[in-house]
């Protein structure tokens, strides 16, 4: 029982981390990276598509994406899409193809960028730190029905602790590789 508690507990808290990863993935650091275009919505037919659906992007060099709708009435949404997004990008419209072209961010925009890179940190480690509460209190309920002893539910707490410290240390390790990764710009 305690072990299926604490693997539960394990796999969540590794599912928060790579949440916090594709997070990560979608802030524009200056080189290009189609995954920063995932969180773009485009009105296709009156739904919210979104743009990887309805266009194909491609990094045809480091500092620019291209991005070629599937059909010749998508251009104009995709390119508004694109406007209203928080990229900070002007994109730029040769026929069927857009493109993005990133210029090397300022020192303005890196700490800015490092203040949402710990932003999301921080709800990482909120969110491993609900994954605990969880789990103790899961523990707690076996208590409370004599299904384990209280020296079974100190140990499972000071595990579950454990695991909680080893993936808050992960998050920390995340969040200064990609501040790293942005000030080296």
């Amino acid at each position: 029982m305690i072990n299926d508690i604490k693997t539960d507990a394990k796999t969540r808290m590794g599912k928060s981390i790579e949440s916090l990863r594709h997070e990560l993935k979608t802030l524009r650091t200056g080189r290009a990276n189609a995954a920063i275009l995932d969180n773009i919505q485009v009105p296709y037919y009156g739904t919210p598509t979104p743009l990887a659906q309805v266009a194909n992007v491609s990094t045809p060099d480091a500092r620019s994406l291209s991005v070629k709708p599937f059909e010749k009435t998508m251009v104009g949404p995709i390119e508004k899409a694109l406007m209203a997004s928080d990229l900070g990008i002007t994109p730029t419209t040769m026929g069927m193809e857009i493109r993005l072209n990133f210029p090397p961010p300022t020192e303005e925009r890196r700490k800015e960028l490092a203040k949402k890179v710990a932003h999301y940190g921080e709800d990482g480690k909120i969110a491993i730190r609900n994954v605990r509460r969880d789990a103790i209190q899961k523990v707690k309920d076996l208590l409370k029905d004599k299904a384990i002893t209280e020296d079974e539910q100190k140990r499972a707490e000071d595990d579950i602790q454990k695991l909680t410290d080893q993936f808050v240390k992960e998050v920390d390790d995340v969040v200064k590789e990609k501040e790293k990764e942005l000030m080296a710009l």
